[in-house]
């Protein structure tokens, strides 16, 4: 028996502290467990909780495995290769000019003739660029039998307000997409255009192209929900309320389903099952990936993979901690890099799925076993010291067990929620420089122009084109063009290379 007991990561003679008072011993144990829940909030980063890297700040390095900074690469001394720029087919050129010597360069005799493979090169201008103005002289006539007046109307397809489709396509572009303010919209249409916007214009059209593409998202809402495979993740958006001049501030979340080739926002004021389950869908058919958020809880375990990124910044932060907490850390982060190395090999080809069912197999078994061994540890209910939040983990885990295996059997499941939190970032950005959303119809063209923007780059489809045949349609009452894949691609696309969203540009 060992006469020296550990209180607050400091070991202390047995006999002095069974001789102290009994109320001293208690706000000892009281005084510890606060300073050590300090010390873990201060220690805590991108690493080892779900903070944004760009809260780490320039003092904290990333570790690697625990074991202090990374090394600094090293330059290879080897210059990246110019890419050269592609060129523009001879006919597509609005002039061609042959330039050729008249003279040799070496001994001044005259040349002739022509090289049948000249170097070519090509210089690329923007005309100017004009506004095309179009004006409709509506006619008032008087009737000779009653004297009525009767105006003409716009012709179908006329936007009353003034601006045609492919103009108002570019203004929901550079606001929903580039995401500039509407004074920078009102710049940029000035100085590349020529036309004059009032900040009330860029916001009209914003709500015509909003209206315009409605059709066109709840289309892909619910192709998504009938995938095989979705991400889901969620952040929070301020949703701003302007009724009666009182302005209030409400917390609001965008959540995010993604799929290979479609993607789907929505922001809304909750963030409840409720609905995770009327944006997922409540009937699942597929697999969701999504982090260990109780909103998910009601999912069925064996369609349900959660997140490893979450679980490793999990597992960091038990090995920062001391005593029982890091021993129990650094065995599950092992296991956890152990099996990403296979992972890696699956991916690369170098190993088949068959034998990496068979060596997870025997890595799950050890994992499970070090989180019930975790959960066997004495705990108090109302214990907060970092061993308490260590084997609640841990309990937590045990309770969706299942769910961390889903990507093994499944080869079109990744094991981590990266696609959805890259198609969440240019939301983030835009949160940030924006403070949210000020009304509803605010927010829905933020979720329908992410929905929109998203889903195009993911097929390579022009967005600028899609924006502008939804507004036509609109106004003709014709069918809103889809965000659905033109053609079905032969095997499933990659979660993970999804392309990063145009807002990011």
């Amino acid at each position: 028996m060992s006469d020296e007991i550990e209180i607050a990561g400091i070991r202390v003679p047995k006999a002095d502290w069974e001789a102290t008072p009994a109320s001293i011993q208690m706000l000892v144990r009281v005084l510890s467990e606060r300073l050590l829940a300090l010390e873990e909030n201060v220690n805590q980063s991108s690493q080892n909780s779900s903070k944004p890297p760009s809260t780490d700040g320039f003092g904290k390095g990333v570790k690697a495995n625990g074991k202090g900074k990374k090394p600094l690469r090293e330059r290879s001394g080897k210059a990246t290769p110019r890419e050269a720029r592609k060129l523009y087919p001879a006919d597509d050129c609005r002039a061609v000019h042959d330039v050729i010597p008249p003279a040799c360069q070496g001994c001044g005799a005259s040349l002739s003739g022509q090289d049948p493979h000249p170097h070519r090169h090509q210089v690329i201008e923007l005309p100017p660029v004009l506004p095309e103005v179009v004006e409709y002289r509506l006619h008032g006539l008087r009737c000779e039998c009653c004297d009525t007046v009767t105006h003409a109307e716009l012709p179908s397809g006329v936007s009353a307000l003034g601006y045609g489709e492919r103009l108002s396509a570019m203004v929901a572009l550079l606001s929903g997409a580039y995401r500039l303010s509407y004074r920078q919209v009102c710049a940029v249409m000035d100085d590349l255009f020529g036309v004059r916007l009032s900040r009330g214009g860029v916001g009209r059209l914003r709500q015509d192209i909003s209206d315009a593409v409605s059709p066109a998202v709840e289309e892909a809402k619910a192709y998504v929900q009938g995938q095989p495979v979705m991400h889901s993740d969620e952040t929070s958006y301020p949703v701003g309320n302007r009724d009666g001049g009182n302005p209030q501030r409400t917390k609001g979340w965008l959540w995010v389903v993604v799929t290979p080739w479609v993607s789907f926002f929505e922001v809304v004021l909750s963030r409840s099952q409720a609905t995770a389950q009327a944006l997922i869908g409540q009937a699942v058919s597929g697999i969701v990936i999504s982090d260990r958020y109780s909103a998910y809880r009601w999912i069925e375990v064996s369609r349900w993979q959660v997140c490893w990124a979450h679980l490793k910044r999990d597992f960091t932060a038990m090995a920062e901690r001391s005593g029982v907490s890091r021993e129990i850390g650094e065995a599950l982060l092992r296991r956890q890099r152990r099996l990403f190395r296979w992972w890696h090999r699956v991916r690369d080809g170098t190993l088949s799925r068959h034998d990496f069912i068979q060596q997870v197999e025997r890595l799950r078994d050890g994992f499970k076993a070090e989180l019930v061994a975790a959960t066997a540890l004495p705990l108090g209910v109302a214990e907060k010291t970092p061993l308490a939040k260590t084997i609640r983990t841990c309990q937590q885990l045990l309770q969706v067990e299942p769910a961390l295996w889903t990507f093994v059997q499944t080869p079109a499941v990744e094991p981590t929620n990266n696609a959805a939190e890259r198609a969440l970032r240019p939301a983030v950005i835009w949160r940030r420089t924006s403070f949210g959303s000020q009304s509803n119809e605010g927010s829905l063209f933020v979720s329908r122009m992410l929905t929109v923007v998203t889903s195009l780059q993911a097929q390579h489809r022009n967005v600028l084109d899609f924006l502008t045949q939804a507004c036509a349609a609109a106004r003709l009452n014709r069918p809103t063009p889809s965000l659905l894949p033109q053609a079905e691609p032969e095997q499933d696309a990659p979660l993970v290379d999804h392309p990063e969203p145009l807002c990011l540009a």
